[in-house]
């Protein structure tokens, strides 16, 4: 078991030998008479990177912001007049906005994403939506193709800033390819497959999502990274006879180990655990990190969505060595009010990912005319984790990377 002393002494160890390094670039390449490499001829000076001690730390002793929906963008006037006249309350939560996914991964520092899926293996169940306006034109082609689609509801808010599953991966595939040594970002993913909340006549029916649709969502994920780019159950479960075994051990990666990957995570608990674990029963060859009652095989992730009311339970599971994500604010309630109360649970609570609707560095000023703004100290991509990070650990090591 690697203990938090363990990993503050290998902290304190690589920070001495950086500091060697330092000091012996320092002292060498400036014979007498000689001039510095980075003056002759105009060629860049080679050093030796220092090591960077964050790079002990694990997955779970740091802590990020992300964002709620991270897909979604607010209907048109027209299409939330309907919504409105049918539950204004409903449509008032409903008209935020995100940029595409790399702008939110750079300018506004999100770690963790989330997507919300609908199964369509033969394409086109959701091309028509029942509140658009033809005259606004067809939706994006893709949306007639097989393959898993992303939106928020079907026929009434549909509007999507990656309207497919494999295109919002691509773009996080692209912007973690230019920028190898970010900490690991989550996708959470959210199972979609039941009616709407709101009396449209002729709404489309979801396609169910059954342990094959699953096994596609699996093929899609593989189809943008590659084996080496993810982090999935089996890395973490190693030699552990239960994936919950190994993350009670603390085996973790570290983000030595783990910059510039991603992992995925299943919102949705019953029955969509149960139906992704048929056929993989300790999650084997599965991509997804299941959302699990701790004591289940498979538990490893939890979802918390009120750091006030569950703050002190987040900190227990946390210390366990279980991945918590909760959220700093929902349906508009604190950002319209100004109030961080919320914000501030989340982070004391230590829960390693904390979504938010409105990130860095603007916040809810332009949408909702508040100074609310969820983010980390210092507008920081990662942080040492409040509550696991060791003694020593410093935030600005975690993440060095200038986002962009």
């Amino acid at each position: 078991m690697v203990t938090s002393t363990t990993v503050r002494d290998r902290i304190v160890a690589m920070a001495a030998l950086g500091a060697l390094v330092l000091g012996l670039a320092a002292c060498g390449g400036g014979g007498s008479g000689s001039e510095g490499a980075g003056e002759r001829g105009g060629e860049p000076t080679t050093t030796t990177a220092a090591p960077n001690p964050a790079d002990e730390l694990r997955l779970d002793q740091i802590q990020v912001i992300g964002t709620h929906n991270s897909f979604h963008e607010a209907a048109p006037a027209d299409e939330h007049d309907q919504l409105a006249a049918m539950d204004p309350e409903q449509a008032a939560q409903r008209t935020y906005t995100h940029p595409a996914l790399a702008s939110q991964l750079g300018e506004e520092r999100i770690r963790q994403i989330e997507l919300d899926v609908f199964a369509d293996a033969e394409g086109g169940r959701y091309s028509n939506p029942a509140l658009r306006d033809p005259a606004a034109g067809p939706l994006d082609p893709a949306m007639d193709e097989p393959g898993t689609k992303v939106l928020h509801e079907q026929d009434v808010d549909y509007h999507s800033v990656c309207p497919t599953l494999v295109a919002c991966l691509t773009e996080v595939h692209d912007w973690s390819e230019a920028h190898p040594d970010h900490v690991p970002v989550a996708i959470n993913i959210q199972f979609k497959d039941g009616p709407l909340i709101f009396p449209v006549p002729d709404q489309a029916v979801p396609e169910k999502w059954t342990s094959a649709a699953m096994d596609g969502l699996d093929e899609e994920i593989r189809s943008v990274f590659d084996d080496d780019e993810l982090i999935t159950p089996d890395d973490v479960r190693g030699d552990h006879a239960t994936l919950e075994a190994a993350v009670l051990d603390h085996a973790w990666p570290t983000l030595g180990d783990s910059r510039g990957k991603v992992l995925f995570l299943m919102i949705n608990p019953e029955p969509y655990r149960s139906i992704y674990l048929e056929g993989h029963p300790n999650l084997e060859g599965r991509i997804l990190f299941t959302n699990a009652e701790p004591g289940q095989p498979d538990a490893s992730y939890v979802g918390l969505d009120d750091p006030v009311a569950d703050g002190a339970r987040i900190r227990d599971l946390v210390a366990q060595g279980y991945l918590v994500r909760t959220r700093a604010d929902a349906n508009d309630v604190e950002p319209t009010a100004g109030d961080t109360a919320r914000l501030e649970a989340a982070l004391a609570s230590g829960a390693q990912w904390v979504s938010t609707d409105y990130p860095g560095p603007d916040g809810a000023s332009e949408h909702l005319g508040t100074d609310y703004v969820a983010q980390l100290p210092g507008f920081l991509a990662a942080r040492c984790n409040p509550v696991t990070a060791p003694d020593g650990c410093d935030d600005a090591d975690v993440e060095r990377v200038a986002a962009s």
